[in-house]
């Protein structure tokens, strides 16, 4: 008998709509704002703020269909289990590897923008501090989301209320730096594509689904209110961090929101900003492990991959999974650069996006008698018009990427499906599953 065949499969059912909106806001705050900030300016120039408004447009588009068919399919594959109401077999695989991968990158990039905040206080290598971020955060996650979700409940506040303070001590500045003036509307595109990277997160809420009370109600709720609030922040906080250091300060910035609070009120608030953005970073870190591993799990359970994979300890964390993607994180970790890091995790979760609001589509049309919890709205022909628009806006931003970002992700994705089809013709496959009234 196999380790898998003794080992529990399945997760307890511990976490309310709190701890999964917190969980949301942790993963999407913790990232792009303190990293990406610099780079994103560098593209769109004072109209940076802009950005961050079309990157959520595209992602509210994307994230209604998220809700209707996470509350069709309530599973830890997000995506993937999506995929393969629609794909056949060895396609619904390449998108599960593909997000996994996704999270993977996603991980790695986090660690090193920890890393670049970390250098204020200790005077160590980047590559050191990055690697050992992702390794305490695979620790923290191994513990299960029950005990991780009460340390995010109160990082996420103090996510907030830092980024809130960071809007308040910049607001007398607003006004010193014309906010309508930037590099058009190519510019602000090209930021959007970046800082969508900011973004990930919501989606991600849904790998939660197998730990929560009530999923087909409370998932989609609780992504619609995380993308909600950090939205609202993002832009506020991009406004003020304009205003106080101007473009170009801003652009040349390794540390934007530490150089904010020093240019507003003086050195004494760098430390406490760079410790805000090690916590902010440090949360996203331990929910992307979190969410890959899930991911890797889904599969695995699937009989996608080797059912190992698909053990999960005392109904808390899948083990193996967790270890598969946190070595994978830190290798990257350890070796990419941040830019390329973002750029390569965008262009897979465009991917995602796409085939995302495709599966509703279809579903839409094949089957429409199956009961859903949550239903976007706005038909038009028996269509509905909002996935048809989030695909359509995330080819616009996705051209916008970087060709070698672009060329790392179609690898990954063509590496996932070259490896589906070896699965397929060894038997490893199951069939796509049907869905039932």
């Amino acid at each position: 008998m196999t380790v898998a065949e003794n080992a529990p499969t399945s997760f307890n059912r511990t976490l309310g709509l709190l701890q999964v909106t917190a969980s949301g806001v942790s993963i999407i705050v913790g990232a792009g704002i303190f990293v990406l900030l610099g780079p994103a300016t560098e593209q769109a120039g004072s109209l940076v703020w802009l950005g961050f408004v079309v990157s959520a447009v595209l992602c509210a588009l994307t994230a209604f269909s998220y809700m209707e068919l996470a509350s069709m399919f309530p599973r830890a594959g997000s995506e993937f289990e999506f995929a393969r109401q629609v794909f056949p077999p060895r396609v619904a695989f390449a998108v599960g590897w593909s997000m996994a991968a996704a999270l993977v990158v996603a991980a790695a990039a986090v660690a090193v923008g920890f890393a670049r905040y970390a250098a204020h206080f200790v005077d160590v290598d980047r590559r050191v501090i990055a690697v050992l971020t992702v390794a305490v955060s695979a620790a923290v996650s191994s513990r299960g989301m029950r005990i991780a979700s009460r340390l995010i409940v109160v990082l996420a506040g103090v996510q907030i209320a830092g980024l809130l303070a960071v809007v308040g001590i910049g607001i007398p500045y607003v006004g010193d730096v014309n906010l309508l003036e930037g590099r058009g509307v190519g510019g602000v595109l090209s930021a959007a594509a970046l800082v969508f990277f900011a973004y990930i997160g919501f989606d991600e809420v849904v790998t939660l689904s197998e730990e929560t009370r009530n999923p087909q109600r409370t998932i989609p709720l609780a992504l619609f209110l995380s993308l909600t609030i950090s939205a609202v922040v993002y832009v506020m906080v991009a406004v003020v961090a304009v205003s106080v250091l101007g473009p170009e300060l801003l652009v040349a910035s390794e540390r934007p929101l530490a150089d904010v609070a020093a240019r507003a009120v003086g050195g004494r608030a760098v430390d406490a900003i760079a410790t805000l953005s090690l916590v902010s970073t440090f949360t996203t870190v331990i929910l992307a492990v979190s969410a890959g591993a899930r991911m890797v799990y889904s599969l695995a359970g699937s009989g996608f991959l080797p059912p190992v994979l698909a053990t999960v300890a005392k109904g808390r964390t899948p083990g193996p999974a967790l270890a598969l993607i946190s070595i994978s994180s830190a290798v990257l970790a350890a070796t990419g650069g941040l830019s390329l890091l973002a750029s390569a995790t965008d262009a897979l979760v465009f991917l995602m996006f796409i085939v995302t609001n495709i599966v509703l589509v279809v579903l839409r049309v094949r089957r429409p008698e199956v009961e859903r919890p949550f239903r976007v709205r706005g038909n038009i022909a028996g269509l509905p018009m909002m996935p048809l628009a989030g695909i359509l806006v995330t080819v616009v931003l996705m051209v916008r990427l970087k060709v070698d970002a672009l060329a790392l992700a179609g690898g990954l994705v063509l590496l996932g499906y070259v490896a589906g089809a070896w699965f397929s013709r060894s038997g490893g496959i199951m069939p796509s599953p049907r869905v039932h009234k």
